[in-house]
């Protein structure tokens, strides 16, 4: 008697094995250059490998957005920045126009880490520029990001704050306290954050104006103004209010940088005043912002 063929059950067993090793691993299915380089960089944990088929991802075009992105990513954590920025730089014309925001994202992470604060700025004022016109979230007041492979809502709000506060700390990095402070006090007014108001309060102190700085510090000490970790915020507001004392004045010249700062500052109270969800796509406050276009781009 010949032996019963195998139930469609059974032969689907394989299959929903192979489906549970790609959900555990995160590698996509198929065997493509993509497919090919997340499994070495996510299975096999050979990065230099990895970033070999990222490659030829992007020359052979499959998957380009997610390619570039990845490889970037890769090459960051093997202290290649440099050479993640210039792929960035050469391939990312061959990107979607859904994936340049994060591209720039990316960008600011890299140049940070290279230590290139000059690049990390006007990239910042970019973005900045892109919400004033209307240009950011593709005219929502909200848009989908992803953390830890965790999903979540952003506000234009949320990121006008967040962009502001990277800008403040890169100021920061050139001892342009006086930018840095104006950039800051912006950031809280639209998104407070117990962080952003320590580094206000370092501004402060590097400016000679200790009894400001006490406010805000105190302000984050007594948790009047929350964050995602509060309790480093606090612990670092209490290390910066001991140590206050005789602080040497520390200056800047105002430079083109802070005349943009001041001038964006306006701007995105127009645009803060303006936004509603009613609204169309693009504001009428962003036509009016037409006419600075060549004066922003400083």
């Amino acid at each position: 008697m010949a032996a019963p063929a195998p139930s469609k059950r059974r032969g689907s067993g394989g299959g929903e094995k192979k489906d549970l090793f790609h959900v555990v691993h995160k590698v996509p299915a198929g065997d493509s250059p993509y497919v090919r380089a997340k499994h070495l960089q996510l299975v096999e944990k050979d990065a230099e490998a990895s970033i070999v088929w990222f490659w030829k991802a992007i020359n052979s075009g499959d998957r380009v957005d997610s390619a570039l992105k990845d490889m970037a990513v890769v090459m960051k954590q093997q202290d290649r920045a440099e050479e993640a920025i210039e792929a960035i730089r050469s391939f990312r014309h061959l990107c979607s126009r859904q994936a340049q925001e994060s591209l720039d994202n990316l960008l600011i992470d890299l140049y940070k880490k290279c230590g290139k604060v000059d690049e990390q700025i006007e990239l910042l004022k970019q973005k900045l520029k892109m919400i004033c016109l209307g240009e950011a979230f593709n005219g929502k007041i909200t848009k989908t990001a992803r953390s830890h492979g965790k999903k979540f809502q952003v506000s234009i709000q949320q990121e006008m704050s967040r962009i502001l506060g990277n800008l403040g700390w890169a100021y920061m990095q050139q001892n342009n306290y006086e930018a840095a402070e104006l950039v800051y006090r912006k950031a809280q007014t639209i998104v407070p954050d117990a962080n952003r108001a320590c580094n206000l309060g370092l501004c402060l102190i590097k400016l000679g104006r200790d009894e400001e700085a006490v406010q805000v510090l105190e302000d984050v000490l007594l948790r009047r103004i929350s964050g995602l970790d509060g309790d480093k915020a606090v612990a670092r507001a209490e290390q910066l209010l001991r140590e206050l004392g005789p602080i040497t004045h520390v200056s800047s010249p105002f430079d083109v940088g802070l005349s943009f700062t001041e001038e964006i500052m306006e701007r995105l109270d127009l645009v803060m005043n303006e936004w509603t969800p009613f609204r169309s796509r693009r504001l009428p406050v962003f036509e009016e912002l037409d006419a600075f276009r060549d004066q922003m781009a400083c």
